[in-house]
């Protein structure tokens, strides 16, 4: 009985120092180390912006090379619509991915007199 009563609790000793020395290896964040992260996050954030906007001006472009513009009529955010070969109608959101319509979707454009 007191041989299981010290293997248990030398079992129990094992798990608790165990247990201290994960926690051991934890790093504290100092000032700089949370500067350089909140830096850190804001390039990544920046780099996603510009990433977005290059892929819609990509996008854009090649559409009004190879599609045709629709005037008069525009998108439920106010862009311009395209109509391709199919005569399927789109427009390009500002992350660059064509979303294509449907004919309730279609708005008039208002023309603004100067």
């Amino acid at each position: 009985m007191k041989k299981k009563f010290v293997i248990g609790l030398l079992t129990l000793a094992l798990f608790g120092g165990l247990t201290l020395s994960v926690n051991a290896q934890e790093k504290k964040k100092t000032e700089v180390g949370k500067a350089l992260d909140h830096t850190g996050k804001a390039i990544g954030k920046g780099a996603k912006s510009v990433g977005n906007k290059t892929a819609e001006v990509a996008v854009k472009g090649g559409s009004k090379v190879a599609d045709k513009t629709w005037k008069g009529k525009m998108a439920p955010d106010g862009s311009d619509v395209y109509i391709n070969a199919k005569n399927e109608k789109y427009y390009v959101n500002s992350k660059g991915a064509k979303i294509w319509l449907k004919p309730s979707q279609i708005k008039t454009r208002v023309e603004t007199k100067n």
